[in-house]
């Protein structure tokens, strides 16, 4: 890849993929269609980063999380095999039927033979192929706490979000936790729940075992929903504890729904990476 090439211009320069993707934003101009390529590259850059780290001659396994039509999993397909010919295979999930349909579809125009794309939740899918990436661009709600779940539970590597529509704890906000005084207005609840949202994801993410930082996947003036959680596996032989995640969870009588997925015994666990693959 040209040093001076950005990622734009490479997705860009090939019009069969973006026709097939039905993202030639040259073309249509169309708001929805813009905000949608911007949000996938930056998702596609913040994933390059990471990988520049991975040994060349190593597959590269993702697992593309309620991928919809998967934009990003072609993109960064086409990066990684005609660009940076780094060896790659993806699994897209998603449960629309007719999305998955849709996605293979293309998928066989592009001549892509290292995807494979499945009808279902994403906590019930069994990649054959052990993962290294995680990856959801935008799962709606709960989507996004299947996807940090099975990364977990997968030992992914690496577990990269970035979040949509958050509904779960914002009724639960209105009384019973020591900030009421600022979740009386809605606008402030609405938002806070947003933070709290991503700050007990994040807790649950150090809690099982991973580094996290977050960060902005594109500029705000395309989205709002531009916040990026990257949860990278620490060793295993450390130990780690969910005293964060439970202490923030009882603060705010949230009940997050991300504990769902565990039983008790897991989440009580020191060293909760013993999980992995369990």
């Amino acid at each position: 890849m040209k040093n001076k090439e950005t990622i734009g211009e490479i997705l860009k320069s090939d019009k069969e993929l973006l026709r097939n993707l039905k993202l030639d934003i040259d073309q249509s101009g169309e708001e929805r269609e813009v905000k949608k390529f911007n949000e996938v590259i930056g998702f596609c850059e913040q994933v390059l980063r990471i990988a520049e780290a991975y040994p060349r001659k190593k597959e590269l396994v993702f697992l593309d999380c309620s991928c919809g039509k998967s934009y990003l999993s072609f993109a960064l397909n086409y990066i990684f095999s005609k660009r940076l010919t780094v060896e790659t295979f993806f699994y897209g999930v998603d449960t629309n039927q007719i999305l998955i349909e849709k996605c293979e579809q293309i998928r066989e125009s592009l001549g892509f033979r290292n995807m494979q794309f499945i009808a279902g939740r994403i906590i019930d899918v069994q990649p054959e192929k052990p993962v290294d990436m995680v990856v959801a661009l935008h799962a709606c709600d709960i989507a996004t706490d299947e996807t940090i779940a099975k990364g977990i539970k997968l030992g992914a590597k690496y577990i990269i979000v970035v979040p949509c529509c958050e509904n779960q704890i914002r009724g639960r906000l209105k009384t019973g936790h020591p900030l009421v005084d600022l979740t009386d207005f809605g606008l402030l609840r609405y938002r806070f729940a947003d933070i709290l949202t991503e700050a007990l994801r994040s807790q649950f993410l150090t809690g099982a075992g991973y580094h996290v930082k977050l960060t902005e996947v594109t500029s705000p003036k395309f989205t709002p929903k531009n916040l990026m959680i990257i949860a990278r596996r620490k060793k295993e032989n450390k130990k780690y504890s969910m005293d964060k995640y439970k202490k923030l969870d009882k603060m705010f009588n949230a009940e997050f729904v991300l504990k769902n997925y565990f039983d008790e015994c897991e989440l009580d666990r020191s060293n909760y990476l013993s999980l992995a693959n369990s």
